[in-house]
């Protein structure tokens, strides 16, 4: 029996690009369930989705257009509901899955049935598909130059960014099992890879399958400023993961992570964060 994939494609405010994530989805090699979620778009967005449903009429798309904006872990929670799909993957609408991402995670996934997500690579592109560069470094053959690591990861995310989380698939089961996205946090990634490493491995793919969307406007690329909630999300996070670690190897790779985000506090002048950070910091250092 042919195990299912459904990907849940993340929309506010991109009228630009949401067509053309979707049609991603519906060139896949892959049969996938395709779900799009409005988080109520201020913007033409709406209207874009409705125009490509109807140029698809037999293909049996589904959709969420919330009347009130929730942000991208509650909208996402109430997508999951909507699918018995084996795999997962979080589309965001500015974004584009490469025509082999779902069949090389699925190959790649039924191979390894312990494995919670599997990551690949990606190429960053500018607001009109201008290539920017990949996220590992590659070789003439496509291969990444750097040496990704796999398996366990744990350690390794809190110490350090190097998953480009669009190019994810879940295991909807394992995803399910600990509750999904975490609703109080401002964003998703960090939080969701430390949970499920914290229980199982991770697998990657040594391809270039997603395609990231690199905008001046997104949250990403302000997350450090003024009145922008995810340097508190991540603070959150740390406490977390404070609660986490088991190692003295954990407890130095938290360590890196808050000084890290201690210093962007302050060079971005959010000094009540700072010394939070700081005092977790102090809070780590003295745990036995």
């Amino acid at each position: 029996m042919q195990v299912k994939v459904a990907v849940i494609c993340l929309c506010y405010n991109h009228e630009k690009y949401v067509q053309e994530a979707m049609q991603s989805v519906l060139d896949q090699t892959y049969p996938t369930e395709l779900i799009v979620v409005d988080d109520a778009s201020t913007d033409k967005s709406v209207r874009k989705i409705s125009d490509f449903i109807d140029l698809h009429p037999y293909i049996n798309i589904k959709t969420l257009f919330l009347k009130d904006n929730v942000g991208n872990c509650k909208a996402f929670n109430k997508a999951l509901k909507l699918t018995d799909a084996d795999y997962i993957i979080d589309l965001a609408s500015d974004d584009r899955l490469l025509p082999k991402r779902v069949e090389e995670g699925v190959k790649n996934m039924e191979k390894h049935p312990h494995v919670a997500v599997n990551f690949t690579n990606a190429n960053y592109i500018y607001e009109q598909k201008v290539l920017l560069k990949p996220h590992y470094k590659i070789d003439q053959y496509g291969h990444s130059t750097v040496v990704v690591p796999e398996g366990e990861l744990f350690h390794h995310i809190l110490a350090r960014y190097f998953i480009c989380s669009p190019s994810m698939m879940y295991r909807s089961s394992f995803l399910k099992e600990v509750g999904g996205y975490d609703e109080d946090l401002a964003y998703e990634d960090f939080d969701i890879m430390l949970r499920l490493s914290r229980k199982h491995p991770f697998s990657f793919t040594d391809e270039i399958l997603v395609e990231k969307r690199v905008l001046s406007n997104s949250m990403s690329h302000n997350q450090y400023k003024k009145n922008n909630q995810q340097l508190s999300s991540t603070l959150k996070i740390c406490y977390k993961a404070f609660d986490m670690i088991q190692t003295k190897r954990e407890k130095k790779a938290l360590l890196k992570r808050i000084i890290y985000e201690a210093k962007q506090a302050f060079l971005h002048k959010r000094f009540i964060l700072f010394f939070a950070f700081i005092n977790l910091a102090f809070k780590t250092i003295l745990q036995k």
